[in-house]
């Protein structure tokens, strides 16, 4: 039976989702619509994409029981180590995946699009692995605040390209990347996160799946039960939680929390908690639930993790919001940045800026002594270093 979170045959999670694309794409985004189910279902990728997966991303990733993590917050947390990936992130698993598409689909030019260069570095990576040419689109302000991940892109032989209009940050190079796209409808447009014109954001939580396909059987492993009580991870685009949730969104006695980014607090004015300032909208080809003025036009975002500043969040998100069949939370910067110390100092595991949000929230719940919870660790630490050392405390 089709679950009523995956999207219609127009792509549309309920009233979100769509194709709002200018004409001279439509060819693009209709071969991949066309075509994209049937490859990732077909034997030939799910071979070679799960090779990959184990051989070179270095997957299964460890379920982890955070032992005194769990002492100090009462309750059995595990946290699922994303960051152990290739490259630092979950980002790794669509780029594997989006790159057997996209050579499948005949195309050898590759663009993307990056906020904390985590995507940036992981396209760069399978483009070097498969000997493609590739561009990326990141904000001005982003090369700035992540230029060890700009060094590895170029590293890999990618080409970076600065964003300099808006913000400078993540929605600025996807607007870039759309622009660049469209005067070059031949490249293969490998998108980042479960946003973007359908089918991009199906396919991508289709490829991050895996991560709740795996904590599936380790949980069983570890608790005789393949359900948690609840799963919490980090949302900007939302690709890293569409993963952690996507195999228990039928199962509606798993909690999944959602945490975005308050920023300097979520009515300051310098915020990205969309779900409660957003309205809904059309960003970068898909409707959903935006940041906007009283006139529609799209509302700065602002957060100290590169990752989470996007002034919207992906469709599947804002039906998971409207529906409350995921609750949103937010973690401000200071909150995230407490969060980030506390894990380093009792874990032993530096996180990175965006994941620090979702573990942030621990605070914030009462848990039941018996209650399993999983925390996506999205990323790792190495690209935040610079911000963390700017508020070490001796």
């Amino acid at each position: 039976m089709k679950s009523k979170f995956q999207p219609d045959e127009n792509g549309y999670f309920g009233q979100y989702g769509g194709a709002f694309i200018p004409e001279l794409l439509y060819p693009n985004v209709k071969e991949l619509a066309d075509n994209y189910v049937q490859i990732i279902e077909s034997d030939e990728f799910q071979k070679e994409y799960k090779s990959l997966l184990k051989e070179y991303v270095g997957r299964p990733t460890p379920l982890y029981l955070a032992k005194r993590l769990s002492e100090k917050y009462g309750a059995h947390i595990y946290l699922k180590r994303e960051d152990l990936c290739h490259t630092g992130a979950h980002k790794v698993n669509n780029t594997v995946g989006q790159i057997l598409i996209a050579q499948k689909l005949g195309k050898t030019k590759i663009i993307a699009e990056t906020g904390a260069g985590q995507h940036g570095v992981a396209t760069a990576t399978v483009c070097a692995l498969m000997g493609l040419e590739c561009t990326i689109f990141m904000g001005e302000k982003d090369i700035v605040r992540q230029a060890p991940n700009v060094a590895r892109m170029k590293m890999l032989g990618a080409k970076v390209v600065p964003a300099t209009s808006g913000s400078k940050t993540l929605k600025d190079a996807t607007n870039e990347a759309i622009r660049y796209w469209i005067q070059h409808p031949e490249t293969f447009y490998l998108i980042g996160s479960v946003v973007g014109p359908a089918p991009h954001p199906d396919m991508v939580a289709r490829l991050q799946a895996i991560i709740s396909e795996e904590m599936k059987w380790q949980l069983k492993e570890k608790t005789g039960k393949e359900n948690p009580d609840t799963i919490i991870a980090c949302v900007g685009g939302g690709s890293n939680a569409a993963g952690a949730f996507y195999h228990y969104l039928d199962d509606e006695d798993v909690e999944l929390i959602a945490v975005e980014a308050a920023g300097l607090g979520v009515h300051s004015g310098e915020s990205a908690a969309t779900s409660q300032l957003g309205q809904v909208g059309i960003i970068h080809g898909s409707k959903t639930i935006l940041m906007q003025d009283e006139y529609g036009q799209i509302k700065e975002p602002y957060s100290i993790s590169a990752g989470l500043d996007y002034p919207g969040v992906g469709p599947l998100h804002a039906f998971l919001y409207e529906t409350k069949r995921a609750k949103f939370m937010s973690a401000t910067d200071d909150e995230a940045l407490e969060a980030a110390f506390e894990l380093t100092k009792i874990e032993g595991i530096i996180p990175a800026l965006e994941t620090a949000h979702a573990l942030a929230v621990l605070s914030k719940i009462k848990f039941r002594k018996d209650q399993v919870v999983v925390v996506n660790l999205s990323g790792r630490g190495d690209k935040d270093l610079e911000i963390y050392i700017k508020h070490l405390k001796e």
